[in-house]
């Protein structure tokens, strides 16, 4: 048996708290003035997303949305005025993202950062080009 794979044998997928720790982890990797946008952004970890929100985004399956950016972006004009308006938050789905991952050649950590970025970028409503550019950034 391969020293890899005997790694393995002691191992468990990582909880929403390491997951949280992951995402972090990858959040603080970013470039500082991209991070600096993002005052007051909210990142949380859920195993799955809730029946209403797979129904909004029209999921055909529970595994078919890695994350999800709810409030408004400074795309649609921020404004945090309004009594009540929730912060703006980025939900990452900690069972479809290690579903993508099994199926993957990237890394977990990888595929965290790329989902966080992608995420994020609704925030700004950047492109897919500025999202690219953001992850090369941050490796």
């Amino acid at each position: 048996m391969s020293t890899t794979a005997e790694n393995w044998n002691e191992r468990s997928a990582p909880t929403l708290a390491e997951f949280e720790d992951m995402a972090q982890v990858s959040f603080d990797a970013l470039p500082d003035n991209f991070r600096a946008l993002c005052a007051g952004i909210v990142i949380r970890i859920d195993d799955w997303p809730d029946d209403e929100t797979l129904d909004e985004m029209k999921c055909e399956s529970d595994y078919d949305l890695l994350g999800l950016f709810r409030g408004r972006g400074l795309a649609q004009g921020e404004i945090f005025a309004q009594t009540g308006q929730q912060p703006n938050m980025v939900w990452l789905y900690r069972r479809p993202i290690l579903d993508y991952w099994a199926d993957s050649e990237d890394t977990l950590g990888a595929i965290i950062r790329h989902v966080l970025i992608h995420e994020i970028g609704h925030h700004f409503g950047l492109s897919d080009d500025d999202m690219e550019r953001i992850e090369r950034e941050a490796d």
